[in-house]
């Protein structure tokens, strides 16, 4: 029997010898949108180039997501390998440290080629912080038939002014046709991102060097009136109800004549399955007032490695291969240039293939003219477009919103809706030690 066991044990030994080393799993954290569940679908292409890792997804609805992925990386839990974050959370957690730097990608990923615009938001002190996935600005999408009939032509670059004209000169309410759907939804990333970025054209900024909120300006109280009286003359009915979703219904049903938000929409309002006016849409930069600021702003998920991975090479390898030109290659292939993550790199614009989509290079300009470390005509304090990259910037913006939303709808003045804007972010400013 002694013999026999001491058999079976060389036999066991042998054959591990002989078998290969068991893989290396990586978990990674992502929301639900169907470029990322496009990703997911086509990864089986990562595990045949490396056989040594395994890939466990944990997909989720976005607000889940962030209140996951953020426990998880401040306390380093070690949870996830590879997270899915908004150009929000690089500066601020790439400033903590809670991120590895992607500056050692091989040199055939060529960092060089990602945007400049989308590259700036994702570096920490010289560090790139999360490789984008897709990226996205805002611009106008407006009806050519309508802005034809009014006996206007857009400009390629329009001023508000302009905007203003146009929008007043399509509207026709008795056939439930308005010239200009905006968000007006309160919400940090609704009726804020378009406020935040419409007012950096205004001249204005939510703080001052000293971090002394500035909702009590002249450009601040300049922004929400024109934006108010606009929406009012030439918007929807219940207009402080509408974010992205409802003002995309109202474009495809043929209801908006322009409408001001995220260069993503393109693709759905030219879709001919979804949009009633899919022949009839142009694009346009977003508005400006001359001062030397679009009104438009600068988003892109990315992925990103925790410090607390315990796997940051195979982790590297995964995001260096989903966020590459081969992927955007292997998209293509698949589901047409249409299709591809946009918004991320110099070399994808480039390509003739897909600047036949009609919408390439009005999202590659948006994209351009956005500076999220100068964000706004006076020096600021902080970086981001739409958002103020500070943690406390998610609570004061959405009580923000609810103020601004509340003017739109008439239930307050536009003076009152500032001044509680004002004294609710001092406040909270305080409280958070920025000022005394």
């Amino acid at each position: 029997m002694k013999l026999f066991a001491r058999a079976l044990v060389g036999v066991s030994a042998l054959a591990l010898l002989a078998s290969p080393a068991l893989a290396e799993t990586i978990t990674i954290a992502t929301v639900n949108n169907g470029d990322m569940i496009r990703m997911q679908k086509l990864s089986g292409e990562f595990t045949a180039q490396n056989p040594d890792i395994e890939l466990e997804w944990v997909t989720l609805e976005e607000n889940i997501l962030r209140q996951r992925v953020t426990t998880d990386v401040a306390t380093k839990g070690g949870q996830y390998d590879v997270m899915t974050i908004g150009t929000y959370e690089v500066p601020i957690w790439g400033s903590k440290g809670w991120l590895v730097s992607l500056n050692d990608l091989p040199a055939s990923y060529d960092i060089d080629d990602i945007l400049p615009a989308i590259r700036g938001g994702l570096t920490v002190d010289g560090e790139l912080m999360a490789a984008p996935f897709y990226g996205e600005s805002s611009m106008v999408m407006y009806r050519k038939d309508l802005m034809a009939k009014a006996g206007l032509e857009m400009p390629d670059a329009p001023t508000w002014d302009f905007i203003a004209e146009a929008a007043r000169a399509m509207t026709d309410k008795d056939n439930e046709i308005y010239g200009a759907c905006l968000r007006g939804k309160a919400g940090w990333g609704e009726n804020m991102a378009f406020l935040t970025a419409m007012s950096n054209s205004f001249g204005a900024k939510w703080f001052d060097m000293d971090w002394n909120p500035q909702f009590t300006s002249d450009a601040w109280k300049e922004t929400l009136t024109f934006y108010v009286n606009l929406l009012n003359d030439a918007g929807p009915p219940g207009a402080s109800n509408n974010g992205f979703n409802e003002n995309l219904s109202l474009f495809q049903t043929g209801k908006c004549g322009m409408w001001i938000d995220a260069t993503v929409a393109a693709s759905f309002v030219t879709n001919p399955n979804d949009s009633q006016v899919a022949d009839q849409v142009g694009f346009a930069l977003a508005p400006d007032t001359g001062l030397g600021k679009r009104g438009n702003w600068l988003w892109a998920w990315s992925l990103a490695i925790p410090a607390g991975t315990q796997k940051e090479e195979a982790a590297k390898k995964f995001v260096a291969w989903a966020t590459s030109k081969e992927y955007l290659e292997l998209v293509a292939s698949n589901e047409g240039w249409a299709n591809v993550p946009p918004g991320t790199r110099t070399s994808l614009y480039e390509n003739p293939e897909y600047a036949k989509v009609p919408f390439a290079q009005m999202t590659l300009d948006s994209i351009n003219s956005a500076d999220p470390k100068n964000p706004t005509i006076d020096p600021v304090p902080y970086v981001g477009v739409q958002f103020v990259a500070i943690p406390e910037f998610q609570g004061i913006a959405t009580s923000t919103g609810q103020q601004f939303s509340a003017a739109l709808a008439g239930s307050t003045s536009i003076e009152d809706a500032l001044q509680n804007a004002q004294n609710l972010t001092e406040r909270e400013m305080k409280r958070a030690g920025y000022i005394k």
